[in-house]
Parts: structure tokens; C-alpha cells; sequence
């Protein structure tokens, strides 16, 4: 089985504006992950000359959202709707986007000061390569940060059944088990490419900000909200620092 990442091209203004897709969903975790990715950014870097990559950005979420805190920010994608899309939104207008492939980016080596790759891991069939091609534009010291999905039974039922089951235009294949990475995986690739673990932390929905009427119609509650957890079972994200400069 196959996944579907043909799905990102008919988006359109859906990435913004839908609540019957479960690109409603991956807004709604974005309103937790940015602020904790920008503590743990502001923790290494106070300052704003930093100059960060964001593979597989989508329509922009995290770029935009970097570009307005006066980042440098280049985002890459091989969607190219998509990419669209994150320029019309971008309200800096400062972000470079660009189509490209994330197992050979198209930077020299030791380009960035920060990496993300966030709900990506989990759509490409060689994580290791991808986070190989990471590490390589790295500078030593650098961060790089992502978010994936746990390999396990129950993250099979919530991330992939709840969502086909509860959520409206939720095409099939959109996320797929095989795919699924568990965290001592991400480490281990992490390591072998250079990269230390610094930190990781579970996500979770907010069990009272679930409307079940909502979602029985194939609705995403507007005020549908994520929160940070200490258990890793269902989607958990990390930084890693890559070894150099005494580190």
C-alpha cells in the first residue's frame, strides 16, 4: 500500500478555511507545536539573524509563522499548489519557497541554522535519507526539529480510523501504518547522521474541547484544541542538535 500525497495538490484555500477535511486537524496542531518550536528556538538563538529551512512546509503554517517573528525562513515542498498557497499567505511576503525534493535539497551543506520537518517523516518511504539530506545542510550546532507519528495499535485507530471514520474529505491512504515512525527509530537515525536528541514531547487532542455532535456530522469543532503530553503513543515531536562546536 501506497500513500496518497496527491491529496495536497486540491487543497487550495481548503488548507485555510476547511473544518470538513482533516487538514482542520493539522491547523489545529499547529496552534501547539508553533509556540513550543519557537521556545526552543528563542532558548538557543535570542536574536533574529537565523537563517531556517522548512522541508515538506505545505501551505506554510510553520514558515509563516517563523517568517513573522523576522527569520530568514526558505520553505520547500513538491507540491506545487501548495506552495502556492503559503505564498498567498505569507503577510511578510519574505519566505523563499521553492519546489523541491527533500531526499537532495537543493543547499550547500552547513546552510542553515534550523531544520524542520514537521508532519513529514511519516510521508516518504526513507526517513533516514531525508534526515541524512537534513543533517548535511545543518550548521554544526544547529537545530532540527520534527513531528511524526507514532508505529503502534492505537495510533492506528486514532490517527488513522477516528479521522477516516469522523472527519468528512478524508481521502484514503492519507496516512498509512508501515509509515509510522516510533521515536528510538527517529533517534537512532538522528545519531547516525550526526544529530543529538535534545528533547521530545507527546501531542494529544484536549479531551474537553472535543464536540462529539461535531464530529458525528464529519465536522472538526472550531475550538477543537491539542495540548503537550508526556506520553509519545500517538504523535510526539522533537529537536536535535547536530555535534560540532564542542558540542
Amino acid at each position: 500500500m501506497q500513500i496518497n500525497n496527491e491529496i495536497y495538490e486540491t487543497l487550495g484555500e481548503r488548507w485555510y478555511t476547511a473544518f470538513d477535511d482533516p487538514v482542520a486537524l493539522l491547523r489545529m496542531e499547529s496552534k501547539a507545536k508553533i509556540p513550543w518550536v519557537l521556545e526552543k528556538i528563542r532558548k538557543f538563538y535570542p536574536g533574529t539573524d537565523l537563517k531556517i529551512l522548512d522541508v515538506g512546509c505545505g501551505a506554510g503554517f510553520l514558515s509563516n509563522r517563523l517568517a513573522e517573528e523576522k527569520f530568514q525562513v526558505f520553505g520547500v515542498d513538491l507540491s506545487e499548489e501548495s506552495l502556492k498557497v503559503a505564498r498567498k499567505y505569507d503577510q511578510t511576503s519574505s519566505v523563499s519557497y521553492s519546489h523541491a525534493d527533500a531526499y537532495a535539497l537543493p543547499f550547500p551543506e552547513n546552510s542553515f541554522d534550523v531544520v524542520s520537518a514537521m508532519d513529514f517523516l511519516e510521508h516518504v518511504e526513507n526517513p533516514d535519507q531525508v534526515i541524512a539530506e537534513i543533517s548535511r545542510v545543518l550548521r554544526p550546532g544547529g537545530l532540527f526539529f520534527y513531528h511524526t507519528f507514532n508505529r503502534n495499535w492505537l495510533a492506528y485507530i486514532v490517527v488513522i480510523k477516528f479521522v477516516e471514520w469522523f472527519v468528512k474529505n478524508t481521502p484514503k491512504q492519507m496516512h498509512i501504518l508501515r509509515l509510522f515512525i516510533k521515536p528510538s527509530e527517529v533517534k537512532n537515525s538522528c545519531e547516525a547522521h550526526g544529530l543529538e536528541v535534545k528533547e521530545v514531547t507527546g501531542l494529544r487532542p484536549v479531551i474537553s474541547s472535543i464536540r462529539i455532535g461535531s464530529f458525528l456530522r464529519g465536522i472538526v469543532p472550531q475550538g477543537f484544541r491539542f495540548t503537550l503530553t508526556s506520553s509519545l503513543l500517538l504523535s510526539y515531536m522533537g529537536y536535535a542538535q547536530k555535534r560540532g562546536h564542542g558540542l
